[in-house]
């Protein structure tokens, strides 16, 4: 059997803990690396802090000084080589940032080729090596930059880094970022996708209606495809076009509600194309993912707390996910020489953090907050905040108060373990200006969530920007939470894989039924038709669909 090229160290008596274990034994350094595994392993949560102090105990004792991901590569080793029994809980507890995948899926993002922008948003920076609104030392513009913006090996470069520091990479939601998507040559955008998919897939396709047939029952596949775009460019065949594309979420810059501030920052629409743009989005199935920021010209503390409260209060807004952007003052942009004349000031980080706990208070419980500042690097700020910690300055201050921000973010369940029994279905309704909306989910007796599903009602009334879609109800979502699963993969206690899933589409379609609705409708991503196959969905061109009758 062939053996690790390890240092030799001093031995230790093992006896006690050799008795526990049925595999063959070990001795010297092995033993040492399957210790300090099985250690850290119990250690929950394992922060940085007890990671370190773990780790120092055991070089002591003659290991080197590792990282997880070194760590990983050993504990793969040892089970390939028999001397332990594959634990999928050590990868999870071992990861480098876990929480990239406990959401349930794995991220990978990708940023398209630089090209000019229809926008002339004053606060938006301008780098020529970069795509509108982007910086070339932003971690995610770096990567992408030293591939030279190509999709497939910005992907599969992606899903190796993730799979290195202990990520699954079964389940890929793909976040296409850069400018304006809409902007691009409608060949360049199927050009890309196809390529990204090409990457899931391991293998070149001639057409992306190859790729996506490849990606369906592929063993990494596409289960969320995202993309940003502008409202004034969301119109029906724009609709038609993201979904042949297999686009499921999309994000809008909303910026501000107030027709005199996006007019001072040159947006370029005014609030109308953003209800307009929600809408059709809306009643296509699209995940709506809007963008909101504070401290824009011509704006102040107060005024951005009653402009926060208008995503809510006006039905025509209410995106189901918000980043909560703050300006951040950069010398690339045109909002630059405002602050030299002396014409714009960024709030002081005491007013900022003020200003995030009155934002965060007013999230209902069906939108997810995903983030709370912009992530520049601090480098490039001029002046105003630098701190990238405002999202835990602003809980810790709702904590003192005795409030709490009930987004989904804030309420997921993560890495505990879970049972049917602990979990009860809640619905919450909300009307917007086109339909009738259901956030159906499973929580836990103190609001965590395991899983969730958005449910739309298109009013009776409502002229439907895609005509196929009449007399159907829509699944906009289906999410269950916990530790991303390797496709197929038995749940231990984790959300994923118990069933949430199945009981939230059933009770979606009994509510369908009972509402009058013919037929259930889902807009699914490529990766997903046959998870939704299973539950009686056939695809009928863009969508999913099921007879309710």
């Amino acid at each position: 059997m062939k053996k690790f090229n390890f240092m030799p160290v001093v031995e230790i008596d093992d006896s006690a803990w050799y008795a526990r274990r049925e595999l063959p034994p070990m001795t010297g350094q092995e033993a040492l690396y399957a210790r300090l595994i099985e250690a850290l392993v119990a250690v929950r949560p394992l922060t940085e802090k007890r990671y370190r102090r773990l780790m120092s105990q055991y070089a002591r004792q003659g290991l080197p000084w590792l990282g997880k991901e070194k760590l990983l590569r050993i504990y793969r080793q040892l089970c390939d080589q028999g001397f332990l029994t594959f634990d999928p809980d050590v990868p999870l507890v071992l990861q480098t940032k876990p929480t990239r995948t406990q959401a349930g899926v794995t991220v990978v993002t990708v940023l398209t080729k630089p090209y000019p922008c229809p926008g002339q948003c004053i606060f938006c920076p301008t780098d020529v090596r970069m795509p509108k609104s982007y910086l070339h030392d932003e971690p995610g513009a770096q990567r992408a930059e030293r591939h030279a913006f190509d999709p497939y090996n910005q992907t599969i470069a992606r899903i190796r880094a993730l799979e290195k520091i202990g990520h699954p990479a079964e389940k890929i939601e793909l976040l296409i970022l850069g400018g304006t998507w809409s902007s691009y040559r409608r060949d360049y955008q199927e050009w890309f996708v196809q390529r990204c998919l090409d990457a899931l897939n391991g293998v070149d396709s001639a057409t992306l209606a190859e790729a996506q047939e490849r990606n369906a029952i592929a063993s990494r596949r596409n289960v969320g495809l995202v993309i940003e775009t502008r409202q004034d460019h969301i119109d029906t065949d724009e609709l038609r076009w993201l979904r042949y594309l297999g686009v499921t979420k999309v994000q809008v810059g909303i910026q501000s509600l107030d027709e005199r501030v996006l007019a001072l920052n040159k947006r370029g629409h005014d609030v109308q194309s953003t209800r307009n743009a929600f809408r059709l989005l809306r009643l296509a199935g699209f995940k709506i993912h809007g963008h909101w920021m504070a401290n824009l010209l011509g704006a102040t503390p107060e005024s951005d707390i009653e402009d926060f409260g208008r995503l809510w209060s006006d039905p025509a807004i209410r995106p189901d996910e918000l980043k909560l952007y703050p300006c951040m003052l950069l010398e690339q942009a045109e909002l630059y020489a405002y602050w030299q004349r002396g014409e714009y000031r960024p709030y002081s980080e005491d007013e900022l953090v003020e200003l995030l706990v009155a934002c965060k208070a007013q999230v209902p419980r069906y939108v997810r907050l995903n983030r709370v500042i912009r992530d520049f690097p601090t480098t490039n700020v001029v002046e105003g905040n630098k701190k990238a910690n405002l999202r835990e300055l602003a809980q810790q201050k709702l904590q003192e108060r005795g409030l709490r921000c009930r987004c989904i973010r804030c309420r997921e369940i993560r890495r505990d373990p879970v049972t049917l029994a602990e979990l009860k279905l809640v619905v919450t309704s909300y009307d917007t200006d086109a339909t009738h909306e259901y956030f159906l989910s499973y929580e836990t007796a103190d609001e965590r969530i395991a899983g969730f599903l958005r449910l739309s009602f298109p009013h009776q009334d409502i002229a439907l920007p895609l005509p196929e879609l009449a007399g159907h109800a829509m699944i906009r979502e289906v999410h269950v939470y916990g530790p991303s699963l390797p496709l197929g993969e038995e749940s231990e206690g984790e959300a994923q894989h118990i069933g949430l899933g199945s009981r939230l589409i059933a009770q979606a379609k009994t509510m369908a039924r009972e509402a009058g609705y013919s037929h259930l409708a889902v807009i699914s991503a490529i990766g997903t038709r046959e998870y939704y196959a299973r539950h009686g969905f056939t695809l009928h061109d863009l969508y999913m669909t099921l007879p309710l009758t």
